[in-house]
């Protein structure tokens, strides 16, 4: 028998900051635990302050000589940049400082790439690879090594001088692949339509407990991991309101800050599902001392999505680890609820706030159904919520409150 060990990479940090070296700073924390989440162990990091980032080499001259040293000192494999580079840069840095070169991009794909369990998480993964690697294989001749590490995940490459019009081939291929997925999507979201049952989209920066508030809810068992990306796919689910009206709830990708551009394409289709919801429920980790930010970075992705005129349900989630509690307020929410969803705290809130979103979406009607259409009150009580229901001699009397599409089918 053979006993093969992986070797865990070690990785240096590189950041430039133009504006706010604090920013820089929380910028590479969340860089470290992607690393982290990627399989590797950060040994080291380094800031540079600059007017603006070096077209030829990320960082200046200066300090590819203190990274040369602090590579020599720690032992790093491997350094990965908090921006995404150029095939330039890239270059550069491989031939100054002779170790493997990544940028934040590489290590999301990367995560993506381990994560993706569908087919259709896969072919959006392959496509988000390929299209960013397309245009970086001179640049980045570390991925025709063999061997384990970021970036070797998914498709990979096999050696450097891979056929330019193959990968085009492929992504041709792929994007076919994905606009039928998308076709798919958009008779499933025309079959939802016809029947009025509310959408409601669980969205929220990476690891705020998106999965965990479905699986509480729903008993969907979706993966929750305390880390970055633990889930991909997204997963819908039927759930019944406390005043018994049906829902869907629909778990989507997180969304993280920087988050790479050919991710947000490849997977616009499964990102879309928040742009065709009746409702935003926004899970925030209210324990994350930059959770403003993380805040911001979600309405700016959903900005990006299109994703416009929804109500928005706040959920300021982990306030059990709240040592002091501050005011938590999101001024862009039309509810917000604090909660510790793991301890079953402001389920209730929660349930209350949907509830009273779906109302003020609906219109109020009083009617009375013949007994010939005994049946409609069951599908007010399934779609709306039914207020009175009234047995008399004339037929069914009741007062409700239904989606408005709803009102000429009654």
């Amino acid at each position: 028998m053979f006993e093969t060990n992986t070797e865990i990479e070690k990785i240096i940090l590189v950041s430039v900051s133009t504006s706010n070296v604090e920013e820089a700073e929380e910028s590479l924390d969340e860089l470290e635990e992607l690393v982290n989440t990627a399989g590797a162990e950060v040994v080291g990091r380094m800031i540079q302050n600059l007017e603006h980032i070096n077209n030829a080499t990320y960082i200046g001259s200066g300090k590819i000589e203190e990274l040369k040293n602090l590579i020599w000192e720690t032992e790093a494999t491997a350094i990965v940049c908090d921006d995404e580079l150029s095939p330039a840069q890239y270059k550069n840095l491989e031939d100054a400082l002779e170790v493997k070169i990544m940028d934040r991009t590489l290590v999301i794909l990367d995560i993506f790439a381990g994560r993706a369990k569908t087919a259709e998480g896969k072919i959006q993964v392959e496509l988000a690879q390929l299209r960013y690697r397309s245009t970086r294989l001179i640049g980045m001749n570390n991925l025709s090594r063999q061997g384990g590490g970021i970036g070797t995940r998914g498709p990979g490459e096999k050696k450097l001088e891979v056929d330019r019009r193959l990968i085009r081939d492929r992504i041709s291929q792929l994007r076919s692949q994905v606009q039928e997925m998308e076709n798919h999507r958009q008779v499933t979201r025309a079959k939802r339509q016809e029947n009025p049952i509310p959408v409601v989209a669980i969205v929220g920066y990476t690891n705020a407990g998106k999965s965990t508030l479905l699986n509480t809810l729903t008993d969907a068992k979706v993966l929750e991991e305390d880390k970055l990306f633990a889930t991909l796919d997204p997963t819908t689910r039927n759930y019944k309101l406390p005043n018994g009206q049906e829902i869907l709830l629909t778990d989507t990708v997180g969304f993280i800050r920087k988050l790479p551009h050919h991710l947000i394409d490849a997977f616009r289709s499964t990102l879309e599902e928040a742009k065709y919801s009746d409702i935003i429920l926004h899970v925030v980790d209210s324990s994350n001392p930059v959770m403003d930010k993380n805040v911001h970075a979600v309405y700016e992705t959903l900005k990006q999505l299109e994703v416009t005129d929804k109500i928005i349900i706040t959920v300021f989630n982990k306030i059990d680890k709240l040592e002091e509690k501050p005011i938590l307020k999101d001024f862009q929410a039309d509810y917000t609820v604090e909660a510790a969803i793991k301890k079953q705290v402001g389920l209730e809130e929660i349930n209350d706030a949907i509830e009273q979103a779906l109302k003020s979406m609906r219109v109020y009607i009083e009617k009375v159904f013949p007994y010939t259409d005994a049946g409609k009150p069951g599908l007010i009580r399934k779609y709306g919520q039914l207020l009175t229901e009234d047995y008399r001699e004339d037929g069914i009397y009741v007062e409700a409150y239904v989606p408005a599409e709803m009102v000429n089918k009654l």
